[in-house]
């Protein structure tokens, strides 16, 4: 992150210090949310889920704002959450509100990476877009003809984030490329391919590890004053 992206008189970052007590509490209960919702896809009880799932994205959102973070990364993780909430209905409506809500999180992602003027690695960049039309190419005769053009779009947003998330060192790399993997995996869901056992759980722990990593990524640059 720029220098003036980190200083504490920026709006985007205002917090009160005494709030900061409360974040350690916000990660355990994010983390044991986490914990719940995976033990409950992987036992298949679908209420478990339900509940579980819509209260991870307002904890760790909640964690980054005690922390002092950028209010995009904060609107990143809500928005995220209401791709989540979305996502739980099983019709195409709520399929494609969900990724315009997650669409609109990638964009303030961007917009925040965007902050740092350190450019994002070109081998890298090379890399993500040769994957992406590989597999765009493979997966689009078995998409739904009326979501084919929606998913190109959200997922050549998603990899610019990935990309751009780079620049913040590993941890944010680390977490954009999870975040592309776990939306590969609803996408080959939905094109009705071979998936492995308990499909739902890999999508959310890569979800789940992903958002993680980027919300860390982001606050730890923002600490040091600069990428970590």
């Amino acid at each position: 992150m720029s220098a003036t992206a980190s200083r504490p008189t920026d709006p985007g970052r205002a917090t009160a210090p005494r709030a900061e007590r409360f974040a350690r509490p916000l990660l355990v209960a994010f983390l044991v949310a986490a914990a719940v919702d995976l033990a409950g896809l992987l036992a298949g009880l679908d209420a478990v889920h339900l509940v579980a799932k819509p209260l991870l994205m307002p904890l760790l959102a909640g964690y980054a704002f005690v922390r002092g973070g950028p209010r995009l990364l904060v609107a990143a993780l809500l928005f995220g959450w209401g791709g989540d909430v979305f996502l739980l209905a099983d019709n195409d409506l709520a399929f494609l509100l969900g990724m315009g809500s997650f669409a609109v999180g990638h964009v303030c992602y961007l917009t925040l990476f965007g902050r740092d003027r350190a450019p994002a690695a070109l081998a890298t960049g090379v890399a993500y877009a040769l994957v992406l039309a590989v597999f765009l190419v493979l997966i689009w005769s078995d998409l739904p003809a009326e979501l084919r053009v929606p998913v190109a779009g959200y997922s050549l947003l998603l990899t610019a984030m990935a990309w751009r998330a780079g620049v913040l060192g590993r941890s944010a790399a680390a977490g954009g490329a999870l975040f592309l993997l776990s939306d590969a995996l609803i996408a080959t869901g939905i094109a009705e391919w071979p998936r492995l056992p308990a499909p739902d759980f890999w999508v959310m722990l890569t979800y789940i590890a992903a958002q993680l990593l980027l919300a860390l990524g982001v606050l730890w640059a923002a600490r040091a004053g600069g990428r970590p």
